[in-house]
């Protein structure tokens, strides 16, 4: 989210900004360590095509992708973290060719992230937001934005080990997966999935999701 990028692009120094298809990649130093940030932007073709520029462009060494989620999980409450483990694209339906969820010719439906990496973004989680409940499994991703209660329902009926749900993280490891990026995901609990989604969205955006992104990628690089 623009709100998100904001606050970690306040961290930048020697920042120079650059468009390419369409999206102004950020380009300089952060916290000591040379980096590239760009806005992901929504939904997972949007997504997909940034990652594809990092990696193609900019040759990028890892990608982490900060950002906020609806919680599925019992437990999984607004204002905890999720470290995501694997992604899957919950609307991937190419049945009967394939199985449901499976992405066509790549012979899986999970995609996971990288392990060092990820174990690296849960310490840095635990460091700059001790306060927040930590959740690491899976998280899926879907070009819907979840915000029924009868959807998150369905959701926990196909997938019941999923922790949350998101729009974009899944296009991004399968991404990640083609070029050989190491890749991690963090993902905030904005809301619980659920009729009070939008207006609780909306509200954490504002309030705490740039916060937290910017905390945790400091933790991570310092």
């Amino acid at each position: 989210m623009r709100e998100e990028l904001a606050a970690v692009l306040a961290n930048i120094e020697d920042g120079v900004s650059e468009q390419v298809a369409g999206r102004e990649f950020w380009r300089g130093r952060l916290h000591g360590h040379e980096v590239v940030a760009v806005q992901a932007r929504i939904g997972k073709v949007a997504a997909a095509a940034t990652a594809a520029v990092l990696a193609e462009r900019y040759q990028v060494d890892a990608i982490l992708f900060t950002g906020v989620a609806g919680g599925l999980a019992e437990g999984v409450r607004r204002g905890d973290v999720v470290v995501a483990q694997e992604f899957l694209q919950h609307d991937m339906d190419a049945s009967p060719l394939f199985p449901r969820f499976e992405a066509p010719l790549y012979g899986r439906a999970r995609f996971p992230t990288d392990p060092s990496w990820s174990e690296r973004l849960a310490r840095a989680v635990q460091r700059a937001l001790p306060q927040a409940g930590l959740h690491r499994g899976l998280v899926v991703s879907g070009d819907r934005f979840v915000a029924s209660a009868a959807d998150s329902a369905s959701l926990r009926a196909a997938l019941p080990d999923a922790l949350a749900v998101e729009m974009e993280g899944a296009a991004v490891a399968q991404v990640c997966l083609d070029y050989g990026l190491p890749y991690a995901a963090v993902r905030t609990i904005s809301d619980r999935a659920d009729d009070a989604a939008h207006g609780d969205f909306q509200q954490f955006i504002d309030e705490t999701a740039s916060r937290y992104s910017a905390a945790i990628v400091q933790a991570l690089l310092v």
